[in-house]
């Protein structure tokens, strides 16, 4: 059996053997299992929704543990807490515990979307921008995961209540 890394999102620290032009060092990428337990899997991003990535075929399978140690692995993409306060050149601020939404960039580093609640919405929801502040490592292993539940769509969900 390899030793493999777990399923998850990475960032490559040195190209892959024989996929040096899909897999450089430096970028993004998902490691998966199928759900009936085949060969572990690489993938890179296909495209962006919602701040989130979302991955498609081809994938290539993973059979190198060497490489993978190489790997660096990143928190799920999702919504965290703001560790500390935030200040911005020119003003502005970020506060400390405030709500944001993690993604990456293709390189795999950190970006943050602030939760911003509008006042004279109707609806009552956080909303993120599609434009967020590119973080450093040390940032990135500081957030704290802040468990917000996906909600289906009306159609989908449960109408008794």
């Amino acid at each position: 059996m390899l030793d493999l890394p777990d399923p998850g999102l990475y960032r490559t620290t040195q190209p892959m053997p024989g996929h040096e032009d899909t897999f450089p060092s430096g970028v993004l990428v998902y490691v998966g299992q199928p759900s009936n337990g085949g060969v572990k899997f690489v993938v890179r991003p296909a495209d962006n929704r919602r701040n989130r990535w979302f991955w498609r075929d081809p994938t290539t399978p993973l059979r190198s543990p060497s490489w993978a140690k190489t790997l660096r692995q990143l928190p799920a993409e999702g919504f965290y807490n703001l560790p500390d306060a935030l200040e911005f050149e020119g003003g502005g601020r970020w506060l400390k515990n405030a709500i944001v939404q993690l993604g990456y960039n293709e390189n795999g580093q950190g970006i943050l979307f602030v939760g911003e609640w509008p006042e004279d919405g109707e609806e009552n929801a956080l909303r993120f921008s599609d434009r967020g502040l590119l973080i450093d490592d040390t940032l990135l292993g500081r957030l704290v995961w802040a468990p917000i539940l996906p909600v289906r769509p009306a159609a989908a969900a449960n109408t008794n209540a």
